[in-house]
């Protein structure tokens, strides 16, 4: 087991991490992916319930 943690924390350094600024950028750009998602399902949603209560 000490082996393996020390082959993690070896492996962790060759990581390449994005920045401070990079990290809020991306994590904005899925909020703004995932809100759009969610509006767009929900109206094709919305649009198929009110036409399916129309023909029943």
């Amino acid at each position: 087991m000490p082996n393996y943690l020390k082959e993690v924390r070896a492996e962790m350094k060759h990581v390449s991490w994005p920045s401070r600024n990079q990290t809020i950028v991306y994590t904005i750009v899925v909020v703004a992916i995932s809100l759009f998602t969610a509006l767009y399902l929900g109206a094709w949603d919305y649009l198929f319930t009110a036409l399916i209560q129309k023909i029943v």
